[in-house]
């Protein structure tokens, strides 16, 4: 595929997203992402044959490559940051996705999974919840290293504070949350790792 039409599936992609978004993903068809980019039916089926296919790349995209959250962490890690704080800025970065529900893709990713059932190692949900599991397992046992944290169970640790954030995820959707519960159980989870003074 040539850089322009790189270019042209990238350009898709961010508009189907942005119709994902706003409109979940049982109600989104293939005119509606055409209307959206502005391009032919033809044109749209270059690239993809279904609402389904495009969805699946929308998740496979990189998580922050837009907002430069990749670039955050990237650097704070180059800046040699200690556990915690690359820890905090994580839970950060999360808290920012909580709270800005509009541009988020939850409802229409809970609505896909429930349509389609994907085998497990085909699911970039699972795909992407065990790679953060595993990061931040990586996170707390180094901090448990350097004396930042005390845990006995570093990777059940990780998976409690993915399945924390995923719940307020779902709760972000069904019945709100504001930005001072968010940050609630941020503080919550951070003091039951944290060394007491």
């Amino acid at each position: 595929m040539g850089e322009k039409s790189v270019r042209k599936k990238q350009f898709i992609l961010k508009k189907a997203r942005e119709v994902f978004a706003e409109r979940g993903y049982k109600d989104v068809t293939m005119k509606d992402i055409v209307d959206a980019c502005q391009i032919s039916r033809g044109g749209l089926y270059l690239y993809f044959d279904s609402t389904k296919e495009i969805f699946l790349e929308v998740l496979n995209m990189k998580e922050g490559s837009e907002s430069g959250e990749e670039d955050v962490f990237t650097k704070a890690i180059s800046e040699n940051a200690s556990s915690s704080d690359i820890l905090a800025l994580f839970l950060q970065e999360q808290k920012k996705e909580l709270c800005n529900q509009a541009e988020s893709l939850t409802m229409a990713t809970y609505e896909f999974f429930f349509a389609n059932k994907l085998p497990k190692n085909e699911n970039p949900l699972k795909t992407q919840f065990d790679g953060a599991v595993q990061i931040i397992e990586k996170l707390i046992s180094d901090g448990v290293k350097t004396g930042e944290f005390v845990c006995e169970d570093p990777k059940g640790a990780s998976r409690n504070i993915m399945y924390v954030l995923e719940g307020l995820r779902i709760m972000s959707q069904t019945v709100g949350i504001t930005e001072k519960a968010v940050n609630k159980e941020i503080l919550y989870l951070m003091k039951g790792l944290l060394k007491e003074a």
